[in-house]
């Protein structure tokens, strides 16, 4: 079949979130004569304050926000019949244009884990320094010092993480290190690094750093407000891509469809909701996955759509009234102008104020002792010992505290602070498809698996009394938000809400009932939230173990075709995910050049 294509490129992103802007910049820096496009549904993010002033993370949660897509689970039993939500970013840049900014990184053993050729640690680690200017410490043999991502420390220390270090090394008895990003360190105390500029107080994002930067060579374009409908293919040979405007970025639009051609590839980068919608409509998937939606099949491969995982997949937080002196991101948050100004200024002056902080300066990558494993009981024992107990580098969950309220809810203008704890490794799988809805307008069949696996709730539940007992003897402490925390029976030892002070360093611990204990469960159940760390759709494994591409990103069953995102990381990462996503990107890059027969510098 013939078509009328509207123009024509050598590759051909379809999408424009984190790792699209890491391969696309990479090769048309390698060579500029390459035509490069890049398709994103979303908008632009060029010095735009909500997405350069980091502490302006927290406007992209808001329900009418643009900049991210609100992808609605269905009900599980499992969270007490709730339909979950997941957001993912819809603009340039991905995730790393609205993310918490947080720098962590997984142990290199996760990558060994995937069993893929290519992708070891030994590998990646290499790529992994590549990525970045670690301006925090000096002469860290597995960090970078010339990368395009500025990692350092945030232009403001914040007071109520220095406590939380403080109080937890003493009460929860582990030490302190200034690196627990060094790929194998973990159950330590230390400051949590972010990605921000330490010179220009800025985000450091893919987007300006691989892709806005090279506004000098027209050969690479981006086209915001396209949606993705399609790949096109010739013979099973991917030719081009199918697009229209995108319905939220351009509501007064047409859906008119136009199509572009791509001589030497496509690549699929639209993330692990995006990338699999787009094979399915493309004819690639299960067979009933596409005859529901009255799709012709081009290939089997009923892998499209499912392994879905979140990183750190389960989070909650729990918000605690902070004292009225603390340093908190509370009047930034709030809008409240006259501080904005005066950090506004001070930014402007010398990048040294809360505009360049997100208010999170502190965590524990933590791993159980002996006795919080016996506390912790015989639901979560199998699993430790099948994936953690002789992986000592491995953690079983990030344990931190905010400066300020995180979360949606109206609570009166004080000062705050939001404990948080993250698992990272839930054995819980998912799956996301689309589906045809009651108007007959496609729609998305996204099951999470949140909670499934019963080993799951069990690091929530501790870690909430944990994080609690730590919380309460901060010296900022002034008691629990009630109304955000586990709705404990009249009488219980447990019951939150507030205080004049906090609790003595040795003060004996909450003693919680059984009852109490099933609060806290049915409470984590109702409310557990994701991490935003999708990943795991279109996973690199072999084809017979529902894998979608191979090892060098190829689709199987098509030519010509590649994706590179997150969704085809095959097993979970330990790690806030846009540090998988930067190396997914430059070891991308580096298979497309190899595969164009294109000098690119290691």
């Amino acid at each position: 079949m013939s078509y009328p294509f509207l123009s024509e490129f050598d590759i051909i992103f379809a999408g424009g979130g984190s790792t699209a802007c890491v391969v696309a910049g990479r090769l048309a820096a390698c060579d500029p004569s390459l035509r490069i496009l890049i398709l994103e549904g979303g908008q632009h993010t060029l010095n735009k304050a909500a997405h350069v002033q980091p502490y302006q993370y927290f406007i992209h949660q808001a329900p009418t926000s643009t900049t991210m897509t609100i992808n609605v689970g269905n009900p599980s039993p499992h969270l007490n019949g709730r339909a979950p939500i997941v957001h993912c970013a819809h603009c340039i840049g991905g995730g790393s244009s609205v993310n918490f900014m947080n720098y962590t990184r997984s142990p290199a053993s996760d990558f060994d884990d995937w069993g893929v050729d290519g992708w070891e640690s030994k590998n990646l680690i290499p790529l992994m320094k590549k990525v970045e200017t670690y301006e925090v410490q000096a002469d860290r043999p597995t960090h970078g010092y010339n990368g395009p991502i500025k990692v350092s420390s945030g232009g403001w220390k914040m007071g109520i993480s220095e406590e939380f270090i403080r109080v937890g090394m003493k009460y929860h008895k582990r030490r302190f290190s200034d690196d627990s990003n060094d790929l194998e360190t973990c159950n330590t105390y230390t400051h949590m690094r972010r990605y921000i500029d330490g010179t220009t107080g800025m985000r450091s994002d893919a987007a300006h750093h691989y892709v806005y930067n090279q506004a000098h060579n027209p050969n690479l374009q981006i086209w915001v407000g396209k949606h993705v409908k399609r790949v096109i293919f010739e013979d099973k040979h991917a030719v081009g891509v199918e697009f229209t405007d995108d319905p939220v970025s351009c509501p007064d639009a047409g859906q008119s469809s136009s199509i572009v051609r791509a001589s030497k590839l496509v690549v699929v980068s639209a993330g692990a909701f995006g990338s699999p919608a787009i094979l399915e409509r493309s004819g690639i998937g299960a067979e009933a996955i596409l005859k529901r939606c009255d799709i012709q099949q081009l290939v089997d491969l009923p892998g499209v759509g499912e392994n879905y995982r979140l990183r750190d997949h389960n989070i909650v937080f729990s918000p605690y009234f902070a004292a009225d002196g603390a340093i908190t991101m509370d009047p930034l948050w709030r809008g409240e102008e006259n501080v904005i100004q005066e950090h506004l200024a001070r930014w402007k002056s010398n990048r040294k104020s809360l505009i360049a902080q997100n208010g999170n300066d502190a965590k524990i990558k933590w791993r159980p002792d002996d006795e919080e494993l016996k506390v912790m009981g015989s639901t979560f024992e199998p699993r430790w010992k099948e994936f953690f107990q002789d992986r000592p580098e491995m953690a079983v969950a990030i344990l931190t505290v905010f400066a300020g309220y995180l979360g949606s809810g109206d609570l009166p203008p004080r000062n705050y602070m939001t404990a948080e704890i993250t698992t990272l490794y839930p054995a819980s799988v998912g799956s996301v498809h689309i589906k045809l809805g009651e108007d007959g307008k496609e729609d998305i069949d996204f099951t999470t698996g949140f909670l499934d696996d019963p080993s799951d709730i069990v690091p929530l539940n501790f870690g909430y009394k944990k994080l609690r007992e730590i919380g309460r003897r901060m010296p900022s402490y002034r008691g629990e938000v009630a109304a955000f925390h586990p709705p404990f029976p009249e009488g219980s030892a447990a019951v939150c809400g507030e205080a004049t002070g906090p609790a003595d360093l040795n003060a004996p611990d909450i003693i919680y009932t059984a009852e109490d204990d099933e609060a806290i469960e049915r409470f984590h159940r109702d409310t557990m939230q994701t991490g935003w760390h999708s990943l795991g759709t279109c996973a690199m494994k072999s084809r017979a173990d529902q894998g979608v591409v191979d090892a060098r990103l190829n689709v199987y069953g098509v030519t010509n075709l590649k994706v590179a995102d997150l969704s085809i990381v095959p097993k979970i990462v330990g790690t806030n995910t846009y540090s998988t996503a930067l190396l997914v990107g430059e070891k991308a890059a580096m298979i497309i050049a190899e595969d164009l027969g294109i000098k690119c510098r290691p």
